[in-house]
């Protein structure tokens, strides 16, 4: 620290530099998101094509609760990507991740899901072997058919 600078003035300064740095990361993985999220969504609506061209037809999605317990009928019709049922891809060709906040509600009449942005690498920062490419994912769920639980 300079002798010219006082000491509040050098605080100051480092909280104005932090402030900076955590501003620039955020953005960095905007960008990174939203370079991602352009990547992933030809392949999410291909999938979508394909299975509608082998004929495989799109079922009535249900949503987990948080718990685990039970499940949410949702508004929305596609196809289960994975067998624990958690991701799917909907008619439309985009993307939904099948988890929910429980609510009596939600029991009751159904949930509306929102479309998100599919990752490159679904499941990553999971358990060992929760983690697979999103292309590999989509092709061995296209090859699954018909036989794949619904």
């Amino acid at each position: 620290m300079s002798p010219d600078i006082e000491p509040s003035d050098a605080r100051a300064a480092r909280r104005q530099q932090a402030r900076e740095n955590a501003e620039y990361h955020r953005l960095a993985a905007e960008r990174a998101a939203q370079a991602e999220a352009h990547a992933t969504a030809p392949m999410v609506a291909a999938f979508a094509e394909a299975m509608r061209a082998a004929g495989i037809e799109p079922t009535r999605l249900r949503a987990m609760p948080y718990s685990g317990k039970g499940t949410l009928r949702t508004d929305v019709e596609g196809w289960y990507v994975r067998r624990d049922r958690r991701n799917a891809v909907g008619v439309d060709g985009r993307w939904y991740v099948l988890v929910a906040a429980p609510s009596l509600r939600g029991r009751l009449s159904g949930i509306h899901v929102e479309p998100s942005a599919a990752p490159m690498q679904v499941g990553a920062g999971g358990r060992d072997g929760d983690s697979v490419a999103l292309d590999v994912l989509l092709r061995l769920r296209l090859d699954a058919g018909r036989d794949f639980p619904s």
